[in-house]
């Protein structure tokens, strides 16, 4: 362990109320921020973007089966690569039971990648997943959402996490690369709306590993990211 402060339990208690002030007002504030992405101005979606999914070809309203949202997560996977991203696996471990949530609350969801369907199913049959994904290959989605990035798209002015790209992201060599995040839509009278998403830190609090290492004692220790791998690479699993 790391040399920390101790204390008696009075004076951890003390600590402890004084910190609660703050997870409050933290609380409050994301009460708040989650009030002001339902205000956001919807956008209706123009394209006609298509889909490989395992019923077949399917329009960006197929994906809302029926409900009226739709969340997508941005899974890092891009054609030429044998396997998914780890950290988009890592948070993807936490998907199955949670979209069943979503469903019976009017909201559908998927991830969406640039691989092949075939890639896609068979990585998921490897990690032990069932929740929906489909291959955005045949369109253009992925770059229409700026998640994906070519010579050539860069050349249009993409950008990433609503800034302008910069070092290792403009270095021809880096090129192409696949970015991580999250979107969402409304079905509004047959009518599809992009109504927010959320790039690279900002999907951090949909990944539940990082909440748990937040809450312990030594955090997230992220000076130090070679312990992380997929969920069937660790020594021991558990899975």
């Amino acid at each position: 362990m790391t040399e920390h402060r101790t204390g008696t339990p009075a004076e951890w208690l003390d600590a402890r109320l004084e910190l609660l002030k703050a997870e409050k007002e933290l609380t409050r504030l994301s009460d708040d921020l989650a009030r002001q992405r339902r205000e956001l101005p919807w956008v209706r979606v123009e394209k006609d973007y298509r889909f490989d999914t395992e019923d077949g070809e399917a329009t960006l309203t197929d994906l809302f089966h029926g409900r009226s949202q739709l969340i997508v997560y941005h899974f890092m996977y891009a054609p030429h690569w044998d396997e998914g991203c780890p950290s988009c696996s890592g948070l993807a471990d936490g998907f199955d039971e949670t979209h069943l949530h979503l469903q019976n609350h009017d909201v559908a969801f998927t991830a969406i990648s640039r691989a092949p369907l075939e890639k896609l199913v068979a990585y998921r049959d490897r990690m032990g997943w069932s929740f929906p994904w489909a291959s955005s290959g045949p369109s253009d989605f992925n770059f229409d959402f700026n998640v994906s990035f070519t010579e050539e798209s860069v050349a249009k002015g993409q950008s990433y996490n609503y800034r302008a790209l910069d070092g290792w992201m403009l270095d021809p060599a880096n090129l192409p690369f696949e970015g991580p995040g999250m979107s969402a839509f409304a079905l509004d009278d047959g009518v599809v709306h992009h109504t927010y998403s959320a790039f690279a830190r900002g999907c951090d609090v949909l990944w539940t590993m990082w909440q748990w290492l937040d809450r312990a004692p030594l955090g997230r220790n992220e000076g130090d990211t070679s312990w992380f791998r997929r969920h069937d690479e660790y020594e021991h699993s558990y899975r």
